[in-house]
Formats: C-alpha cells, sequence, structure tokens
C-alpha cells in the first residue's frame, strides 16, 4: 500500500489564484457615487499624477549619477506605488457591481444602501449607512457591506433586536428606523 494512498485530495484551483484574483472572481457591491469616486481618482492618478510624474523623472535621469539623484530615486518609487494604486483601482471597478439604493423593491427591511438608526442598551442613538467596502468611513457613519455590523443588520426590520460580537463582548442593538435614498 502505498504511503499516498490515505491523502484527501485537494483542490488548489483557488489556493493558487492571488489575493486579487480571488477578490476580482466575486462582484463587490458599491454605490454609484462611491464608483464615480474610484472613477475620479483612477484618472487623477493615471492621466494627471502620473505624467507629471514620468516627466520630473525623465528629467533627473538627464542629469547624470541616479545614484545619488534624489528627483530620481523619490520619482521611480512614487510612480511604482501609482502604478500599484491604479493597479488596485483598475480591478476594483472592474469587480464592482453597482447597486442604487433608491431602487430596492422592499424597503422596509435593511439591505445595500439603507440608513439605519439603532439604539443600544442605554438608548444611546446612532444613525449609519450601508454602503461599499471601498467607500466605508466609520467616522462619518457609513459602514461597509461586510463589517460585522452590517452582516447582523441584513433583512432587519424595525423593531428587531440584533447582536453583534465586539472585542469587548457581545452588544444588542434595536432597528429604530430604515430610510432610503430617493
Amino acid at each position: 500500500m502505498s504511503i499516498w494512498a490515505n491523502r484527501r485530495r485537494v483542490d488548489y484551483t483557488l489556493i493558487r489564484l492571488r489575493p486579487e484574483q480571488r477578490l476580482a472572481e466575486r462582484s463587490v457591491p458599491i454605490t454609484p457615487v462611491g464608483y464615480a469616486a474610484l472613477q475620479e481618482r483612477y484618472k487623477a492618478l493615471f492621466e494627471i499624477e502620473r505624467p507629471q510624474l514620468v516627466e520630473i523623472v525623465s528629467w533627473a535621469a538627464g542629469n547624470g549619477d541616479r545614484s545619488e539623484n534624489g528627483d530620481y530615486q523619490y520619482g521611480k518609487k512614487r510612480l511604482r506605488e501609482i502604478d500599484r494604486e491604479v493597479r488596485h483601482l483598475s480591478k476594483r471597478m472592474k469587480a464592482a457591481n453597482i447597486i442604487d439604493p433608491a431602487l430596492q423593491p422592499d424597503k422596509n427591511r435593511i439591505y445595500f444602501g439603507a440608513a439605519v438608526t439603532l439604539a443600544d442598551q442605554d438608548d444611546n442613538q446612532r444613525t449609519i449607512t450601508i454602503v461599499g467596502d471601498d467607500e466605508a468611513d466609520a467616522g462619518s457613519g457609513r459602514i461597509g457591506w461586510n463589517s460585522p455590523l452590517a452582516r447582523a443588520l441584513r433583512k432587519a426590520e424595525v423593531g428587531d433586536l440584533r447582536t453583534v460580537m465586539l472585542p469587548s463582548g457581545p452588544k444588542e442593538w434595536e432597528v429604530m428606523e430604515i430610510r432610503y435614498p430617493d
């Protein structure tokens, strides 16, 4: 009997993929405003900042010794950063699934794009908007679709209680109001 006879067969198709390839395989929900912001950032980097930097780097390269040329070294480093971000934005835009929250047919439940007013056990109210992960900003009350709170609130109605596991322990939230943009 072979030593390999009792080994499990593993499907390596997903293991071989790089993280960005696995990300591109699933759709990423985003609002039209968030998608426009991604496009604006892509355009600013690719059409404005990158060409200016290429011009500076080519000027610095023409000055001679590149090993002690700060403009050349910084410029090349910044070009790599811009190219990396442009690739990331391009992949995010390809994987984007633009969802307009105003077109949500069931406005009595919490889905993508909902503005939700929550109350905790101490009656402290908090209003959050569920948006795409790329446009999340907790400081302004915009939480990502895949955040623990957003996952707990999915399909909830007004009056429902939902428990979220936090590092400090479980916290219970009550849904007070659900709104969608017009």
